[in-house]
């Protein structure tokens, strides 16, 4: 029986991809960036069945019957999944057919079928085809000799019914579409695209000579994608994660995409030979795999796109490269917040590793790396660093989903350069983020800390909303040198100073600011910025101090298991999502009296409000405490809440409601929040 209490964690996240893929049928969105949308909902999608539905599926073959905090089974789940999923791709189809290519055509862009081509197109597709294209292709046949072929996972492949028109015999056959050339093949204007395979096709008579095609369609293989790694077991566990990696092509089919003129005598065939229901499969009408559109919204069009926000760089560390001073002087005269990508993260964390890896007097750098660039700076600078003889240590989570094998790249790099590589404490992910770097100032030994919300990684630092914290605080410094002898060395949990730390502590601390804050009725208050809330102890929790009057704000991005503004059970609490531009990814946990004496509290840190975050993760919270820097978050809360801003609302029925103008994506608190902080900036 479904219950009332809490929603379903999978179907909340397809309500957060279905906002998600909302901004594409925005009309004040410029149209290359509704492109992009559509790309990331559907690479959204391919995550969601590779990791998500896969472990569903995993639970049914295991005859795990057990329920979830909402009351579904693993097969319910995936029933409700599948009507879910028919629906986001019957919307997401609409919107590529009947609004975006026509506008796109409008500007000149299309991706054109083959029989849409000139003969001028034709001859110059042909051209390509013969040079770059067939001499990669591989066509394989099924009968006795020859076994159906493996479909490894995302993989576009074209199905063919070839018919020797001597004998009669028919065959199946496979054609897998390489990755060495781009899926959209560009016409001579560099604006109008046909899909490679649509270009094979139309030559598959070269591939199958003599032969008669009777029919051909496209189709795509989703593969469980999670990497089952038992560190407990593992006697060197970036070998089983390697492993684990080469493994991980040969997961169980979980989905199987076709377009729907595919008929049923080969979708037989290929359901028959993945072992996949009829619940596993999904009709296109448009392109399959639609993260190809991700190539259109890189076209050099730039007033199809989003005027750019460049980053500036932070007042304090504008100064100081002006005086010709170090981030360390900056640090030690106030602890530093940073905001990114509104605040350059090149400037600022980037500038602070590297500059500890140059300065003659760092003595040591420890530091977590959960996700990275494939050509960080930061490990640039860390290598450098141990080559020149300082102490560096480096927790790099190999269990990262979908980085694994970047990680294990970079940890044998890091390795052969001399650094110190640890992969963490059994039996948990290690997701806090921090840096310790320990300096031999004039006036005896410091420690240099930075705690943040987002990954050291370069590239994701300019698209995904993250705040840093650099301090020199002893007490800090204290709790950061505990946390890295405890992930690099062998001891138990230790009661730090001021950092709030998972999985030993921040759940009871979490539950007992709630708690107290319940105990000021109507005058506390809450508010908490987050990714996710799906713990069903915390969401109770918070049940309880809405129904004793606290008031309180839920910024969640992603998935919401908590039911906002329900009658008798949450009147009092406001669940608000935004999406635009930038990924909203900081968390920041503000409590209306959880300080001394009854003061505010607010804490950033790497920690969403999920069970694994709380009980299987090393996460941490770090406690804001300058009055500067809580005003600047104050503020970043604000913008959120605003009643006029775009946003999308949790209803009590649990729907979302998108909010602010219909008739523009502006204002926009992404928007607001970066010309407050450009021009906080101008001295």
């Amino acid at each position: 029986m479904v219950d009332e209490r809490q929603l379903n964690r999978e179907l909340s996240w397809l309500d957060f991809n279905r906002r998600v893929l909302s901004l594409a049928g925005e009309a004040g969105i410029p149209l290359l960036e509704r492109v992009k949308f559509i790309a990331i909902a559907s690479s959204n999608l391919d995550e969601f069945f590779q990791v998500r539905v896969a472990a569903l599926h995993d639970q049914v073959a295991a005859d795990i019957v057990t329920a979830t905090p909402d009351g579904r089974t693993p097969l319910e789940q995936l029933a409700a999944i599948t009507g879910v999923v028919r629906e986001h791709i019957s919307i997401q189809e609409d919107i590529v057919a009947n609004q975006l290519r026509p506008l796109l055509g409008a500007e000149g862009i299309e991706i054109l079928s083959w029989n849409e081509l000139s003969e001028l197109d034709q001859s110059y597709a042909v051209e390509i085809f013969q040079r770059r294209i067939f001499p990669v292709l591989t066509p394989l046949a099924v009968d006795p000799a020859h076994p159906f072929p493996y479909i490894s996972n995302l993989a576009l492949s074209i199905a063919a019914m070839v018919c020797d028109p001597e004998t009669g015999e028919r065959r199946f056959a496979r054609l897998k579409i390489p990755t060495v050339f781009p899926r959209l093949v560009a016409l001579s204007d560099g604006q109008r695209f046909v899909p490679v395979e649509q270009v094979i096709a139309a030559h598959l008579h070269t591939l199958f000579i003599g032969m008669v095609i009777e029919e051909w369609a496209v189709f795509r293989v989703t593969r469980n994608a999670d990497l089952t790694v038992e560190d407990e077991e593992a006697d060197d566990l970036l070998a089983a994660v390697e492993l684990e990696l080469r493994r991980r092509r040969f997961g169980r089919a979980v989905r199987l995409e076709v377009e729907t003129s595919m008929s049923p005598e080969m979708l037989d065939v290929l359901q028959r030979e993945l072992e996949l229901g009829n619940d596993a499969v999904s009709f296109h009408r448009q392109l399959l795999d639609l993260t190809c559109l991700f190539s259109i919204h890189g076209l050099d069009r730039p007033t199809l796109k989003d005027a750019p926000w460049p980053p500036v760089t932070a007042g304090r560390i504008a100064r100081a490269e002006e005086s010709d001073r170090s981030l360390f002087s900056v640090i030690r005269e106030r602890a530093l917040m940073v905001h990114h990508p509104y605040e350059s993260f090149g400037s600022s964390i980037e500038a602070f590793i590297d500059e500890a890896a140059t300065d003659p007097r760092v003595q040591s750098i420890k530091m977590t790396l959960y996700r990275t660039s494939g050509d960080s700076p930061i490990a640039r600078s860390l290598i450098r660093a141990a080559e020149r003889g300082v102490q560096v240590a480096v927790l790099v989570e190999l269990k990262a989903r979908f980085d694994e094998a970047t990680n294990a790249t970079w940890a044998r790099t890091l390795e052969r350069a001399g650094v110190h590589v640890v992969y963490g404490v059994v039996g948990l992910k290690t997701h806090a983020k921090c840096v310790l770097v320990v300096r031999s100032d004039a006036d005896g030994l410091r420690r240099y800390v930075h705690f943040g919300t987002g990954n050291y990684n370069s590239k994701t630092a300019r698209v995904y909303e993250d705040i840093g914290f650099l301090t020199c605080d002893p007490a800090m410094g204290e709790d950061a040198t505990q946390l890295f002898n405890h992930l690099t060395g062998y001891s138990r949990a230790h009661d730090y100073n001021s950092l709030i730390v998972a999985p030993h502590g921040l759940r009871s601390r979490l539950l007992q600011f709630i708690a107290n804050e319940a105990t000021y009725g109507s005058d506390g208050h809450i508010t908490i910025k987050t990714n996710s809330i799906g713990d069903p102890e915390v969401i109770e929790a918070l049940y309880a101090a809405s129904q004793a009057g606290v008031r309180i704000d839920l910024l969640v991005r992603g998935i919401c298991c908590l039911r906002a503004g329900v009658p008798g059970l949450s009147e009092n609490i406001r669940v608000r999502c935004v999406l635009g531009r930038f990924l909203e990814h900081s968390r920041v946990y503000r409590f209306g009296h959880g300080g001394t004496d009854g003061a505010p509290a607010h804490f950033i840190g790497s920690a969403d409000l999920m069970p694994r975050n709380l009980d299987r993760r090393v996460e941490l919270l770090a406690p804001v405490e300058h009055p500067k820097h809580i005003a600047w978050l104050d503020q970043v809360i604000s913008f959120y809440l605003a009643p006029d801003v775009v946003a999308f609302d949790m209803q009590s029925n649990d729907t979302w409601l998108r909010v602010g103008p219909t008739d523009s994506f502006a204002p926009h608190s992404q928007e607001r929040m970066y010309h407050w902080v450009s021009e906080r900036q101008v001295r």
